[in-house]
């Protein structure tokens, strides 16, 4: 435990090599890309108005809302705007995220604490991944049940808050325990069975570390965060700040579930392949693994077309991508695409069960009304680690992301100051972008 306390507080931008500093920023760059487009959906308005309602205060700001209130209220409703739109980054082995809860909850409290030096905020931000990545590994190596997102991101902002508070050791490690305990255990598969606004307890998470960081500093104490503390998940925590796994983090190019994506890229290759006509389908059928096939509700309403893999086959098949609209608007109408969803069977097949989560694969059949058939080789989701994305990728989809609610000179401000941020002292000019450009 001192270990992870010692990295925690003691860890520098300049300890860290290029990549990882240019992962930090490419992390920080694509979510809040998301937060802006997230910020259109029903979700967004409803926590928003939820927490300046209840969590009332002047501290931090609600993005693209302008409004201000608790550092609690504002990790949760920041979080969960980005949550609202399954577009931010992930990692495999942990079988979530980080970023979509580490960076609402890390925002929040520097604002409050008006803890603003860009290099202490992405160094913190690197801190926030190491350890969300080994919490989130380390509690599916010691529990059955799938958690979502929550409760590993609770512990992390709670890690990153101390360093912002600089608390001292003891109330760093009470900060991680309150956190875990009162963090949200939320069963992920609940979510996929009934896909509704609750998602991945990201922001859920986000606002109990912020809280569990703040009682701590008031001397509140907390048992101990079995995730870093227990004896049987010592091994993933031996190399914190030698293995960096800010660098394994996957981008998401589509807006829907990572378990949709390697299907939608084996119906995209037949398609584009063979000059498939969409309208000439018979059938097709997706061969995945487990959880992939738990994917499997139609959609009419954004929550249930971003975690369902045939709708999100057929998107991709009539419109050859997936963009913010279609799993918000334009394609929960598209008589087409929910014709063509009905016609999407999936299988799960036991070689893809046994490799998951360290690869999600997929193939996919396709059958047309004259009784061709179109077989696809195994394909994975674009952007994972070892096949990441180039930086004009990320630029194009924040400009996609970020374009869908915000003008071009606000686009073109946003994308300035992020694109600079290591460069300048401090984020007065982000988060005036952040909470002054409020919902059109």
């Amino acid at each position: 435990m001192t270990d992870v306390i010692n990295f925690i507080h003691e860890a520098q931008w300049d300890d860290f090599s290029p990549d990882v500093k240019h992962n930090a920023i490419r992390a920080l760059v694509d979510t809040l890309g998301v937060s802006a487009a997230g910020s259109q959906t029903d979700l967004s308005r409803i926590i928003c108005n939820h927490a300046a309602r209840h969590f009332g205060g002047d501290a931090s700001s609600l993005w693209w809302d302008g409004r201000l209130v608790s550092p609690v209220g504002a990790a949760l409703a920041n979080g969960m705007t980005i949550d609202s739109l399954d577009a931010h980054d992930g990692q495999l082995l942990c079988k979530g995220h980080i970023g979509c809860g580490l960076i609402p909850g890390l925002l929040a409290m520097a604002e409050a604490e008006n803890k603003l030096d860009a290099l202490d905020l992405l160094t913190a931000l690197v801190i926030g991944y190491e350890i969300g990545t080994r919490a989130g590994v380390s509690l599916h190596a010691s529990v059955p049940d799938y958690h979502t997102s929550g409760a590993w991101i609770a512990v992390t902002v709670a890690a990153v808050g101390a360093r912002i508070l600089s608390l001292d050791s003891n109330k760093t490690r009470e900060a991680m325990g309150i956190a875990e305990y009162h963090g949200p255990r939320s069963q992920m598969m609940r979510c996929i069975d009934f896909p509704t606004m609750v998602k991945d307890g990201s922001g859920w998470g986000s606002m109990a570390g912020v809280s569990a960081a703040y009682l701590a500093s008031d001397g509140f104490t907390g048992a101990p965060a079995v995730t870093i503390e227990g004896d049987d998940v010592s091994e993933y925590w031996k190399d914190l700040g030698k293995h960096f796994y800010i660098n394994e983090q996957y981008i998401k190019l589509y807006p829907v579930c990572r378990w949709a994506q390697p299907a939608v890229e084996a119906v995209l290759e037949l398609i584009r392949e063979h000059h498939i006509d969409t309208e000439k389908i018979e059938s097709v059928t997706i061969d995945s693994f487990y959880e992939a096939k738990k994917l499997c509700s139609m959609a009419s309403n954004t929550e249930q077309a971003q975690y369902s893999l045939p709708f999100s086959v057929a998107v991709a098949a009539v419109r050859g991508t997936i963009d913010v609209s279609d799993v918000t608007d334009a394609g929960l109408t598209n008589p087409i695409i929910q014709e063509l969803a009905r016609k999407v069977k999936i299988t799960d097949n036991e070689k893809f069960n046994a490799v998951f989560p360290a690869q999600r694969l997929a193939t996919a059949l396709i059958i047309t009304k004259d009784g061709k058939k179109f077989k696809s080789g195994v394909n994975r989701a674009l952007g994972d680690p070892g096949d990441d994305v180039s930086d004009s990728v990320i630029t194009n989809k924040f400009r996609a992301m970020a374009g869908t609610r915000l003008d071009l000179g606000v686009v073109n401000a946003f994308e300035t100051e992020l694109s600079r941020i290591s460069e300048v002292k401090d984020i007065r000019n982000l988060l005036e972008i952040l909470s002054k450009s409020r919902k059109l």
